[in-house]
């Protein structure tokens, strides 16, 4: 069993972390956290009864790979410290950082690094998440399969070629907020007609999810499951063509343009 280690424990890193111990892929014993937030790593520890380590270099050193879920900004200076631990002790390294692309990670932590970059998203706390990833050349197949079933802990998991990660985190990382605002807008429409609010909550959620649940498993494109739902002269036809006259197609494209921007400037400010 491979002890792992989490370097910051922010929502993303605690739903993770929570798919990897009720998944039971690590018992806790053998997984590691460190924060500068003590209190939020004594709750954890409450919680799962991981380990708690003194600082960064530390849990580099204790474990086999080591989960770096710091803010991009941060990213550099926190390799940098590590990279010492990372290549006597030839430590996976696992990045989220969006924007951080694997030539930096490795740059930061020098030749012959083992790094993978990952692309979760905040569903990883239901073990929902779409997550990507992408490795450099140093990695082995053994860490290639122990990635896969890392993020399979949490959901979902593809490898994909690095240059679509930018669409990828847009797509996958960023929509869930877009999600769980077309819920919200859903679930008041329910009240405005009527509905009490928790329960149009409930509906509104159960119907997005199992309208994708039928994506995923249909072999139907999803135009043509809409041509389904639309009987001629009926109810939802009225309403499809209110989302497209208020451009509901147009605002999802801007929002996923607006988001691929936003990590390409972040690529930019990280090489700069």
């Amino acid at each position: 069993m491979k002890k792992i280690g989490f370097i910051g424990t922010g929502n993303l890193a605690c739903a993770i972390l929570k798919g990897v111990i009720e998944s039971k892929l690590a018992a806790p014993e053998d997984v590691y956290i460190y924060d500068i937030n003590s209190e939020k790593t004594k709750q954890l520890k409450a919680l799962y009864g991981v380990n708690v380590l003194a600082d960064e270099c530390e849990t580099a050193a204790e474990c086999d790979a080591v989960l770096c879920a710091v803010k991009p900004k941060d990213m550099t200076a926190l390799l940098a410290k590590i990279a010492p631990k990372v290549r006597m002790n030839s430590t996976l390294v696992i990045s989220t950082a969006a924007g951080f692309e694997l030539a930096a990670v490795s740059s930061a932590l020098g030749e012959g690094a083992r790094a993978v970059r990952i692309m979760p998203n905040i569903n990883a706390s239901s073990a929902s998440s779409m997550t990507a990833y992408c490795a450099c050349a140093s990695v082995t197949a053994q860490d290639v399969e122990f990635v896969e079933k890392f993020c399979s802990a949490f959901g979902k998991v593809i490898s994909l070629e690095e240059r679509l990660f930018s669409a990828f985190t847009a797509v996958a990382g960023s929509a869930p907020a877009f999600v769980y605002d077309f819920i919200d807008s859903l679930a008041f429409s329910a009240v405005k007609h009527g509905i009490p609010r928790q329960a149009a909550l409930e509906i509104a959620a159960q119907t997005v999810l199992g309208s994708a649940k039928t994506v995923l498993e249909s072999e139907l494109h999803p135009r043509e499951l809409v041509d389904r739902v639309c009987s001629p002269g009926g109810t939802t036809v009225e309403g499809v063509a209110a989302l497209d006259k208020a451009g509901f197609a147009d605002a999802v494209i801007s929002a996923v343009d607006a988001t691929v921007k936003k990590d390409i400037e972040m690529k930019k400010q990280v090489k700069a």
